[in-house]
């Protein structure tokens, strides 16, 4: 899996309760396999984020 600047991402909970997040990638740090990605999400607040299991990719319209 390999996000670029602009992609949306859709993060599945994985505890009972646990909403879906999403956000928008706004820098990628690492390579394919170790990447890190910067993601300004929907509520406003930036984190670093490691893709794991129940992240889904759309890529930049």
């Amino acid at each position: 899996m390999e996000a670029h600047e602009g992609d949306h991402l859709l993060v599945e909970g994985t505890k009972v309760g646990q909403g879906r997040r999403s956000g928008e990638v706004v820098r990628t740090e690492g390579d394919r396999d170790h990447q890190r990605l910067w993601v300004r999400w929907d509520d406003g607040h930036e984190s670093l984020f490691v893709p794991g299991p129940g992240v889904k990719i759309q890529p930049k319209k």
